[in-house]
């Protein structure tokens, strides 16, 4: 037995679960019909190679995340916090799918909500 408790990213399901996560992710959030204008210019291979590496980073994963700051991505998008909650609910229910334990489910989406406030934008106008 090791002593070294298995990551998040291991106890979640590795490369195979993160890669099922991230399409069965973006297929939700590319049918809502409030975030797709967001990615229609979005090279969506980009997207995703850049997200596998947030994921595994985010989850202690092997990999490094080697995108751009969160928040710089995001600059001048117009992102509001409704928004980012449609965005956190397909997360979490895309999450959900995987069948994990309540105490996984919460880590992963917690780990990922930390960088909610970095896509937020400032001088986007949020109706509610």
């Amino acid at each position: 037995m090791s002593s070294n408790p298995r990551t998040l990213y291991d106890r979640v399901g590795g490369d195979i679960a993160i890669a099922m996560l991230v399409d069965r992710f973006y297929d939700r959030v590319l049918k809502d019909t409030e975030l797709e204008p967001y990615f229609r210019h979005v090279p969506m291979e980009k997207l995703r190679e850049m997200q596998l590496e947030f994921f595994s980073a985010a989850l202690d994963g092997p990999a490094h995340y080697s995108g751009r700051p969160i928040d710089q991505v995001h600059k001048g998008k117009g992102i509001t916090s409704r928004q980012l909650t449609r965005f956190m609910t397909h997360l979490l229910a895309t999450i959900q799918f995987l069948k994990l334990t309540e105490q996984e489910v919460s880590e992963m989406y917690s780990r990922i909500g930390l960088f909610g406030d970095s896509v937020i934008d400032g001088s986007g106008e949020d109706s509610e």
